[in-house]
């Protein structure tokens, strides 16, 4: 079970005013392949990542609370720093890293996440993870879940979110028009890149941020999330 969120925590996950020129982008197509985020959509991370950042702040004197951390995530660390004015340092990185590797047991999938992927599969979807998060950190905690996938991206070269080049790396791992696939996040960033790819996009509403305007599909829970696809797997998920 997740832990309970904290005033402060809810003050973190307020999103700045959402870009209005983004569009809601809905398949063309019957999607084929549904694309999960993973942070705020597959696992909740949130005390991981307020105990990794308060561990960067005392550690290293900066004086840039969680809030401000939160309200960016989605974008790579480096970018996140950029855009907060912290020098990326590596040993910055490195201790955001350790901290996150150490407090990673705190990360517990969201209720309901790991049916909703196996009715997905089990009614013909093929299924995959696009995040932020370094590959080290994801993999093992996909293994917890015990959900298998069809593919599992990462920023290595590709630029990370909001630009579209994990995603596309994604569609082009597993041979999918980008009509014929749905992208489930939580952030702004999450719902631009899927605009940028030009995949479907479903906003998890048991996340951390909120959509862009105009506002996108969005599922209340993962439940939900399979009610609004085809009806081929519709009711599966009680």
């Amino acid at each position: 079970m997740a832990q309970p969120r904290t005033q402060e925590d809810m003050v973190a996950l307020r999103d700045p005013r959402p870009d209005r020129h983004i569009p809601a982008v809905v398949p063309g197509t019957t999607p084929e392949l549904v694309l999960f985020d993973l942070d705020g959509v597959l696992f909740d991370t949130l005390p991981v990542m307020r105990t990794a950042w308060e561990e960067v702040r005392v550690r290293h004197g900066i004086d840039v609370p969680f809030s401000s951390y939160a309200q960016l995530l989605g974008r790579p660390f480096a970018d996140i720093m950029a855009r907060l004015g912290v020098p990326h340092g590596e040993d910055v990185a490195e201790t955001y890293e350790r901290a996150s590797v150490r407090e990673s047991h705190r990360a517990r999938p969201f209720s309901g996440v790991e049916g909703a992927v196996r009715v997905l599969k089990a009614g013909g979807y093929r299924t995959g993870v696009v995040t932020s998060k370094p590959q080290t950190r994801v993999l093992p905690l996909l293994e917890r879940l015990g959900c298998t996938f069809d593919v599992v991206r990462t920023p290595g070269r590709e630029r990370g979110k909001p630009a579209p080049d994990t995603l596309l790396a994604a569609l082009v791992e597993t041979g999918t028009d980008p009509a014929a696939a749905l992208y489930v996040g939580d952030m702004a960033v999450d719902q631009e890149a899927a605009r940028r790819a030009g995949t479907g996009y479903v906003h998890a509403g048991w996340g951390y941020g909120r959509p862009a305007e105009p506002e996108p599909r969005v599922a209340r829970d993962a439940a939900d999330l399979v009610r609004l696809l085809p009806a081929r797997v519709e009711g599966a998920v009680a």
